[in-house]
């Protein structure tokens, strides 16, 4: 079925152009040329779902192959899916308007929990059966990937399987067994393709696997239930990351985006050990693109976009072993192109410092440090691995170069917070306005800082950790508050009740997926965005289905205790996680594996990986 718009619906909402297609880059195919339809989807709107590099560089490999059309589908905003839902309308791609339902693959980014009231509606408005066990065979396979992979228990009956870790290797396997199963007849139906996808190296299927809960109603168990499914999947992860494809194409957008810019990604991984962080487990280990390919991209990329500014992006971008050639690099390739280059996050040094002078030379845009707690204790408990010292050295630095704003990144309700931490955040902020005053010799500073909620994430070593309740956070907001006595200092923080809710989601079970569909039937979506967030229905979606929030948030586990996500695993051992819990108590220090000693997470011998490091490899 492909849709066709009238003028009057694109003429009624905002921003008609999320929806109307034909953008530069696009890939266009032969729908009945090919065996495989493909439609990505990020469960947000166009401006969201068009930036994020992951969806750009899977539609390219999924293009690249012959057998295979792969298009794109983001959330339709509110106005435009009420029009849908008025004239029945269903859900289509910006591709070739075909209905999603006319798909073989709906494949979601799971970018994080707050989105899944989303994924459910998408599914609705595509005519799709929201659970997966009520699907027939002409509907498509709803598939799941990203950086929520490694606890999908609270979204699992909604999907058919998950693709677990990196997807540009995988998701061509997944595609090519699709077009043999298809040619052969597809033997045994949807349960038949499931099966043999089970056997690839990486997937998830739910519907394979039996959960139990002890008397106490806590989670006690995940079997497998058929031969082809595994007792643990482990992440599938690109070990050469100069041969694997990269975005050179990308879509081009006729309106501003969230990161309207090339985005070079120099690594991934990120070694530096901070306990609260789920991504620097679940990337490990380090692996870096070479200089010359990083040059072969960046030609390639503004080649194909025309884009005038590039972002060097990674967990951590400074921490690119030959960031300063590289830079070298691309000034001297561009120097008659008037191209900008950025890095999104820097290390509390002047090393940063000095190379974010050289490339904000023309405009000085505000400068980004994350000391994440105030005191040092703290930031020991978390193993941030930075001091005080660090950060004034670095922001006197700026301030002699001609900086004026700084941003600085905190978390509040870390474990073994006190409100001697809390107090911190407004001293440790004030004492950077007071060095612009010690540098310059007059006020004009503005510093921002930023406060979120903290999260416990699987498969990180606060995992285990009782998060703090709506009502304490939002007494350590007013504390904080009262706290700061400069006025250069501004003080943005996070809603409560989002982080409490995500807090639940995030380390729960099977049991909260109906929790989700209750609130979805009520009204949830766009939970990302404050001004949709309903979190008394989401109180109230919890309160009819008879589950406890409390009992996946703020309770703390036991050390031995059977957790709901481990059979999914990005390759970090337990006992790892458990040594670095117990360190974190004590304030003890874990230094970074790839300068220091190993720290023996157990990541390269179970994925048979190793870390990729050009300056260590080619001094």
């Amino acid at each position: 079925m492909i849709i066709n718009l009238e003028p009057e619906i694109l003429q009624a909402v905002e921003k008609p152009a999320r929806y109307t297609g034909h953008e530069l880059n696009a890939v266009h195919k032969d729908w009945d040329g090919v065996t495989c339809h493909f439609a990505l989807a990020l469960p947000d709107v166009y401006e969201v779902g068009m930036s994020n590099l992951g969806l750009k560089i899977l539609y390219e490999v999924l293009n690249s192959r012959e057998d295979t059309a792969c298009e794109r589908v983001y959330a339709p905003w509110v106005d435009m899916e009420a029009a849908m839902r008025e004239r029945d309308i269903p859900l289509f791609s910006l591709e070739s308007f075909h209905a999603i339902k006319d798909f073989d693959f709906l494949g979601f980014s799971l970018q994080y929990e707050m989105i899944y009231s989303n994924i459910l509606n998408m599914l609705d408005l595509a005519g799709i059966h929201i659970w997966s066990r009520d699907r027939g065979e002409d509907e498509p396979f709803v598939v799941g990937g990203g950086p929520c992979v490694y606890n999908t228990e609270p979204i699992a009956d909604f999907f058919d399987f998950f693709i677990v870790g990196e997807g540009e290797e995988l998701i061509g396997e997944v595609a090519a067994l699709f077009s043999q199963w298809q040619g052969a007849g597809r033997p045994d139906g949807r349960r038949g393709f499931l099966k043999r996808v089970a056997c690839l190296d990486g997937i998830y299927v739910p519907s394979f696997y039996q959960v139990t809960y002890n008397e106490q109603g806590l989670f006690a168990s995940i079997e497998p239930t058929e031969p082809e499914a595994r007792p643990v999947i482990y992440k599938r992860l690109i070990k050469d990351m100069d041969a694997v494809p990269f975005v050179e194409k990308p879509v081009l957008p006729y309106i501003d985006i969230v990161h309207d810019r090339i985005m070079l990604e120099l690594f991934r991984g990120c070694t530096r050990g901070c306990r609260f962080c789920q991504a620097g487990t679940s990337y490990r280990p380090i692996r870096e693109r070479s200089r010359k390919r990083l040059r072969e991209l960046a030609r390639r990329l503004v080649d194909s976009t025309g884009y005038n500014e590039m972002s060097l992006t990674s967990l951590s971008s400074a921490d690119y072993s030959c960031l300063g050639e590289l830079v070298d690099d691309l000034f001297a390739d561009f120097k008659d192109e008037k191209v900008s280059f950025s890095l999104p996050s820097l290390r509390i040094d002047s090393f940063s410092i000095d190379l974010a002078h050289k490339m904000q030379q023309v405009r000085k845009s505000g400068l980004t440090f994350a000391p994440e707690a105030g005191t040092q204790r703290l930031r020991d408990v978390i193993n941030k691995g930075v001091t005080e010292e660090n950060l004034m050295g670095a922001v006197e630095a700026a301030f002699r170069q001609g900086w004026k704003q700084v941003k600085l990144y905190f978390m509040m309700g870390l474990p073994t917070e006190t409100d001697e931490d809390v107090v911190g955040i407004a001293r440790l902020a004030e004492k950077v306005a007071q060095k612009y005053k010690e540098v310059t010799g007059k006020w004009g500073v503005t510093v921002t800082i930023s406060v979120s909620c903290f999260v416990p994430k699987p498969h990180t070593p606060f995992q285990w950790y009782g998060q703090v309740s709506r009502e304490e956070f939002e007494r350590r907001q007013r504390l904080l508050r009262s706290s700061i006595k400069e006025r250069a200092v501004k003080f943005n923080y996070h809603e409560a009740s989002v982080s409490v809710l995500e807090g639940a989601i995030a380390r729960g079970d099977r049991r909260i997926s109906q929790v989700i569909y209750q609130a979805w039937q009520d009204g949830a979506k766009f939970d990302g965005w404050t001004d949709h967030f309903k979190n008394d229905v989401w109180l109230a979606a919890f309160e009819k289905c008879g589950i406890d929030l409390t009992l996946y948030n703020q309770r703390t586990r036991e050390r031995g205790e059977k957790l709901p996500w481990e059979h999914t695993t990005p390759g970090v051992s337990k006992e790892f996680l458990l040594r670095e819990y117990k360190k974190a108590l004590a304030g003890e220090l874990t230094e970074d594996c790839r300068r220091g000693k190993c720290s023996a997470c157990g990541v390269c011998p179970s994925l048979e990986a190793k870390i990729v490091d050009w300056r260590r490899e080619h001094v």
